[in-house]
């Protein structure tokens, strides 16, 4: 803290006798009887030399300085602004800890709190402009340690600090403004699972947003071109920390988008400290990579740095070497399995074939079965009619022993009453006819001939 003292107001006992000092030039001009209190006042011009006389007959209350008789009082107001502009031109900025007590935040942006400890406690202000660069609003009783100017509360004459940055002990701050920003995005669905997309098979293009100058994109190359030399690797240069990285990535993003010919996106940093990494955190790069119309995979830091990009983007990689082989696969294998799935497919067809040859074989077997069994069906179904009707026929009696008899005359004798000793007759046997007459007639249940 540097500080200067305050010239000492003439009748102070400390102060020197005023007076005029000389030189190697003659006399010089005499000493302004103002004080240090009030240097931006502007003083009295100095009369001429010639007029000393005059000037030594004017009534004392003229000559005095401001505040130092009753004739040359100053206003309240004069001194508490004149007590700030000490203040603040001899104490340099500090930093001061203690606990945040009563912290309100204006709708324009301003914060009012107090800082406290065991033993005193001071009014803070923080501007808007500086709010804005803040991590998060500190929470009511949160020790923190403050970046600030002492200066005056002039309207009120109270002493009280301009704070222009803090900082809180541990992560605080840090988890307090990761945990808003995840929150509101989380409810906004941005973190869905739904919205993952997968990474393409085999990318023409791949497109890396970090810095150029980073050995995070000499590791993406390198991996890219092992593993497979036919992808392009395109760089979109971009700040990866500092106050400027948020907006730097987001130009970075949107000139990817415009441009429209990367199939992915490898979007991160090499490893770094939390406050490095941070610009990974900030709600409009997490938007920007959320918004692309490409599948993203981000790479910041190392494996057990998180960042609500990790979280927005299609795929996590732990590294940038992992980013990139995960963005490309490795050429080699990829020839492998094409072979491996031609084989397959020829197999595939070489079976299909024998499988359709199998079928059209059965196909006409089937077929074949089905035109010859209603054939079958109807000649076993004649050949039953034929046996019934041979069963009814004359001849099948014939062929048993029986003989049929007729008249000459071709009527059927079925009676014995037909004929009468001496009547011609034919008996019709199985292998031809006798002609014969009758010679008697013995009618059944009588004994002997006439």
């Amino acid at each position: 803290m540097n500080s200067r003292p305050a010239r000492r107001a003439p009748g102070d006992p400390g102060a020197p006798a005023p007076g005029p000092r000389t030189g190697a030039r003659g006399p010089a001009e005499p000493e302004p009887e103002t004080l240090a209190l009030f240097d931006d006042l502007e003083p009295p011009p100095p009369p001429p030399a010639r007029r000393t006389e005059a000037r030594a007959r004017r009534p004392a209350a003229e000559n005095a300085a401001p505040g130092v008789s009753p004739e040359s009082a100053v206003s309240v107001a004069l001194l508490t602004l004149a007590t700030r502009d000490i203040l603040e031109g001899s104490v340099e900025p500090l930093w001061v800890r203690g606990e945040v007590v009563g912290l309100k935040e204006h709708r324009n942006g301003h914060w009012y709190f107090t800082l406290k400890d065991a033993e005193a406690q001071i009014r803070c202000v923080m501007w808007a402009s500086d709010a804005r660069r803040a991590l998060a609003a500190p929470d009511e009783g949160m020790t923190i340690t403050a970046f600030a100017r002492l200066t005056v509360y002039a309207a009120r004459g109270e002493l009280q600090l301009r704070v222009l940055k803090i900082e809180a002990a541990g992560d605080g701050l840090w988890r307090k403004a990761f945990e808003k920003v995840r929150m509101k995005l989380e409810a906004e669905g941005l973190f869905a699972l739904e919205r993952k997309r997968r990474l393409p098979l085999l990318p023409s293009c791949v497109a890396v947003v970090t810095s150029a100058d980073g050995a995070a994109l000499h590791d993406v190359v390198a991996v890219v071109r092992r593993r497979c030399p036919i992808t392009q690797v395109v760089v979109a240069h971009c700040t990866v920390q500092g106050e400027d990285a948020p907006a730097s990535i987001v130009r970075a993003l949107r000139r990817v988008s415009r441009w429209g010919k990367a199939d992915v996106v490898i979007l991160g940093r090499g490893g770094g400290s939390r406050e490095d990494l941070w610009a990974f955190n900030d709600e409009r790069v997490v938007r920007a990579a959320a918004a692309m119309g490409v599948p993203v995979i981000s790479a910041v830091g190392h494996e057990v740095d998180v960042t609500l990009c990790d979280l927005a983007a299609d795929h996590r990689a732990a590294t940038p070497s992992a980013a990139a082989e995960a963005a490309v696969p490795r050429l080699s294998d990829l020839v492998r399995q094409v072979r491996t799935l031609g084989a397959g497919l020829r197999d595939a067809a070489v079976a299909q074939v024998e499988s359709a040859r199998e079928r059209l074989t059965a196909a006409g077997v089937a077929v074949t079965r089905a035109a010859t069994h209603p054939v079958e069906r109807r000649r076993l179904m004649l050949e039953g009619l034929a046996g019934q009707l041979h069963a009814l026929s004359p001849l099948a009696t014939l062929g048993r022993g029986y003989a049929a008899l007729t008249l000459p005359s071709g009527a059927a004798v079925t009676s014995v009453e037909a004929l009468a000793p001496g009547d011609a007759f034919v008996a019709r046997l199985r292998d031809g006819d006798v002609h014969a007459r009758t010679e008697d007639i013995v009618p059944s249940g009588k004994p002997g001939g006439a």
